[in-house]
């Protein structure tokens, strides 16, 4: 069937239908999209998705309401909002139309609903409050699309409308660039699982780019790993430590303390290492103007961990 419509309801708007806005206007961009309260419109009808409101769930109508008294449950008992429905039966197909290999699509799907659809439905539907976020609030999602509404005492209704539109623009940008950092993710987790097997038993990994590797070193159980180094743009290389746990910046071993805050002929100097060219004073990264360089940056890090008294991993 041809959507050709797209329903939900006039007035004030929230996050839930703005971003349910998002997620069927990329799956149905030629349907026009119709805000009204109308009972000829917040019906079924060929063609038409009506959402946030109608008064019942059903999928099988085109409707995907949860304001009704026997309201939608996720399996843990959290009510669903419209984006959390509309996420539920549409999600996989939006993450379809961004070309995401099929075998990625189910875990994307999850992971985005735990942490961007969930959320929302939770503010939606009073069981977190955007307050918990302290002073922080006004910048959750859900606040910053609350202040897209025109002031009270703009009162032409075309202001309202507009509004809308400018929320679903706007929103459209964060889902579309949450969903492309999850897929990036996961071409990530597979690079770097690559080069935690290429390290063998070396406390040294290699990536052949900057990208996010901490799930995939944790997941292979590399506990031995200490360090990383990568290209940078320009010619430069980099040598990082590894966090111990995913809060906090506590690191798995430090780089040689007697580096900390130095740079260029000083760094050359105390390291040993031509070509070195600085060291963070935090002792978590350090640079050097080759790859050669920078491997012998690293095994001098690693020798030195491995002299400390105290575990580094």
């Amino acid at each position: 069937m041809t959507i050709t419509t797209l329903v939900t309801h006039s007035g004030g708007f929230h996050a839930d239908e703005v971003l349910s806005t998002v997620i069927l206007g990329r799956l149905h961009p030629a349907a026009e999209v119709v805000r009204s309260r109308d009972p000829d419109w917040i019906c079924p009808a060929e063609g038409r998705l009506v959402y946030d409101v109608g008064g019942r769930y059903d999928p099988e109508a085109g409707i995907f309401d949860h304001h009704q008294r026997e309201s939608p449950l996720r399996e843990d008992g959290t009510p669903y909002s419209s984006f959390g429905l509309v996420w539920k039966h549409f999600g996989l197909d939006y993450l379809r139309s961004f070309d995401i290999p099929e075998e990625d699509l189910a875990g994307i799907h999850a992971a985005f609903d735990r942490s961007f659809v969930l959320p929302v439905d939770q503010v939606d539907n009073g069981t977190v409050s955007v307050s918990e976020a302290g002073p922080l609030a006004s910048l959750t999602l859900p606040g910053l699309i609350e202040t897209l509404k025109p002031v009270f005492d703009d009162t032409d209704p075309a202001s309202l409308e507009e509004a809308f539109a400018s929320a679903v623009a706007i929103a459209r940008s964060f889902v579309e660039a949450r969903v492309a950092r999850s897929a990036a993710k996961r071409r990530a987790e597979l690079l770097a699982a690559e080069a935690v097997r290429a390290a063998g038993d070396s406390a040294i990994l290699e990536l052949p780019m900057g990208m996010p590797f901490r799930p995939a070193v944790i997941e292979a159980g590399a506990d031995h790993l200490l360090f990383v180094i990568t290209p940078r743009e320009g010619g430069d290389w980099s040598l990082g430590g590894i966090r111990k746990h995913d809060e906090g910046f506590e690191q798995r071993a430090d780089l040689p303390a007697a580096w900390g805050g130095l740079s260029g002929a000083e760094l050359e100097a105390v390291s040993g290492v031509a070509g070195a060219k600085f060291c963070h004073k935090a002792l978590f990264v350090a640079a050097a103007a080759s790859r050669e360089a920078i491997l012998q940056m690293a095994e001098l890090a690693v020798a030195e961990a491995q002299r400390s008294p105290e575990p580094a991993a």
